[in-house]
């Protein structure tokens, strides 16, 4: 007992706390869920009401484009049996085409001159005609056994020549074909007239009911009142009442004014599922407040066991202790000679790219030489001739010579300038880079080798700058290396041609592809292995060339592929554009 006793006093209190929270927890759930419900049902009755008031409009646009109609306006007049059936025919079909229960045409007096059907007598006294012959549009809701009961009319005046109302056209609109859209809506909806009388709904058990103004209770037509049993969920009605398997018994209550239609609409959502939802959630609560209770007795009644196992714990890590710092002291060793080795191949792969750069250089010196022979001997020969024109007194001849002179020094310029980058060793980040630029560049270093072989390009230059994400120098490198193995394929092909083409849209990868016309790649798969080659051994390639270009197009965050096209090989970079925000964040 002596140990019993504080349990008990920590537990009581416990399950007490515990209790009020949980009761706190399905107040504010139950409260949470009928906010949830009542905008259920405010959105259910935005749909109903507005859908009402769509027919509504459309049956009252029908009858002001029927007011001035030639073929009823004539009926107020002299009319034979032929005027009165062209009228019919016309109302006919006007009621067809919007659903109306019946259309009429009356002359001032009430009396039919045409319609859809025999009304049996005249409109004289109705709220309707009596509004259209005061010149303005009337509406109103009536009871019609003709037919079907509830009804909505309207009327529109006729204008004679001198202004007058000459007569009325009249539709009448049954309720029922309005409420056929709602009665798959698993909330109860209806809507009640300014004497408080159910007029519309979805539940025709609702119909003709009205609330007792002075008792709560619920009034059916010639029948006994309901007890209506009201109550507060937060800022919402909730209202307790039995009125058939097809509406709740507990309903939360939502309603809207409709001034357009002089009526106001309501709907009754079942609470049931928000009574569940607050019940689940409270009982999730509880369950983990007799869940945390149970840990906190079962840690209390452990505390003196693990106490002991802590000591003996201790003791053990201390023994492992030592043993994972001389353990960690040793990762450290190994970690330091990883990260050396991975220093020292990050610096023989920079120097294996330079190194493919120097060799790719010497491959193109012939080229090179030839490329700058020509401007000098240009250069040579425009002197020659700028000095004999100047001795001959003719200064334009030799300003053309001299411009001549310029144009062969800055192609010098140009071409000395992509060499210097396409030899220095970058190791500036990645920046903005003109995809035309760098082709421009490696087809001027390109120029004599595809001139000796003999290899067209076709370049289809994009119009505009397209700006990707990388380095210029090693995008230009990537290029010369893929026109040099496309060269060197196609040295036995009868058509030697090169096609270079940019694909590029907003959103996506730019594509950068080269097309050749040699014999293509024997083993697709294999092309950027390291040391992978299909030229004779110790002839002019190891094998690297390929592999160092995918490497340095996977440190721009690229992908580069080669494939088959069936007349030769095509190699294709995809690389990001660049984006301006990026700069703008750097």
């Amino acid at each position: 007992m002596l140990r019993a006793t504080p349990r008990f006093f920590l537990v009581i209190p416990f399950l007490l706390v515990s209790a009020m929270i949980t009761g706190a927890v399905w107040q504010y759930g139950y409260r949470q869920a009928l906010d949830d419900l009542a905008q259920r049902g405010k959105a259910d009755l935005s749909l109903v009401v507005g859908g009402l008031v769509a027919d509504l409009q459309r049956y009252r646009d029908q009858v002001v484009a029927l007011a001035d109609h030639p073929t009823l306006v004539a009926l107020t007049g002299p009319a034979g049996p032929r005027a009165r059936d062209r009228a019919e025919r016309l109302l006919t079909a006007a009621a067809d085409r919007t659903g109306a229960a019946a259309l009429y045409y009356t002359d001032t007096g009430g009396n039919i001159l045409a319609g859809t059907d025999a009304h049996g007598g005249a409109f004289t006294g109705t709220a309707v005609f009596k509004r259209a012959m005061d010149g303005a549009l009337g509406t109103a809701r009536a009871d019609a056994r003709a037919h079907g009961g509830r009804v909505f009319e309207f009327a529109a005046p006729t204008f004679a020549s001198d202004g007058r109302v000459s007569g009325a056209v009249i539709s009448v609109a049954a309720a029922e074909h309005m409420e056929f859209g709602w009665r798959g809506m698993s909330t109860a909806v209806f809507l009640v007239d300014g004497a408080g009388t159910v007029f519309l709904s979805n539940r025709s058990e609702l119909l003709g009911w009205r609330k007792a103004s002075d008792r709560p209770q619920l009034i059916p037509p010639g029948g006994k009142p309901v007890p209506l049993e009201q109550s507060k969920g937060g800022p919402h009605e909730i209202w307790h009442i039995d009125l058939g398997n097809y509406l709740p018994r507990q309903a939360l209550r939502v309603a809207q004014d409709v001034p357009r239609i002089g009526m106001t609409g309501a709907a009754l959502v079942d609470t049931a599922p928000a009574r569940r939802l607050a019940a689940l959630q409270a009982g999730a609560v509880a369950a983990l407040f007799l869940f945390f209770g149970m840990l906190l007795l079962l840690a209390q009644e452990r505390r003196r066991a693990l106490a002991a196992a802590n000591a003996d714990l201790e003791r053990r890590v201390a023994e492992r202790t030592e043993t994972l710092s001389r353990t960690n002291r040793a990762l450290q060793r190994e970690i330091g000679e990883r990260q050396e080795a991975e220093a020292a191949l990050r610096r023989a792969q920079a120097e294996l790219v330079q190194a493919g750069k120097l060799n790719a250089l010497g491959k193109m010196s012939a080229g090179i030489s030839h490329e700058l022979n020509q401007p000098l001997m240009a250069i040579r020969q425009f002197t020659s001739n700028a000095a004999a024109f100047l001795h001959r007194d003719a200064p334009d001849r030799a300003a053309e010579n001299l411009a001549r002179i310029d144009e062969m020094a800055h192609r010098m310029s140009r071409i000395i300038r992509n060499l210097r980058a396409f030899v220095r060793n970058e190791n500036e980040p990645m920046g903005r880079v003109d995809i035309r630029a760098v082709v421009d560049a490696a087809l001027d270093m390109m120029t004599e080798r595809l001139r000796k072989d003999e290899i067209t390009v076709d370049w289809t230059r994009p119009p505009h700058p397209v700006f990707v994400q990388g380095g210029e120098v090693r995008l230009g490198q990537v290029l010369v290396n893929l026109m040099t193995n496309a060269a060197d394929a196609m040295r036995e092909s009868p058509e030697r041609r090169i096609a270079i083409t940019v694909e590029h849209a907003d959103g996506a990868p730019v594509r950068l592809s080269l097309r050749d016309t040699g014999p293509g790649i024997d083993e697709p798969d294999k092309i950027f292995d390291p040391f992978y080659t299909t030229k004779d051994v110790g002839g002019e390639g190891m094998g690297l060339g390929l592999s160092i270009s995918y490497g340095l197009v996977q440190s721009f965050g690229g992908r580069i592929t080669g494939s088959n096209t069936g007349s030769g090989a095509e190699f294709t970079i995809e690389l990001d554009q660049w984006n301006d925000a990026r700069e703008s964040a750097a």
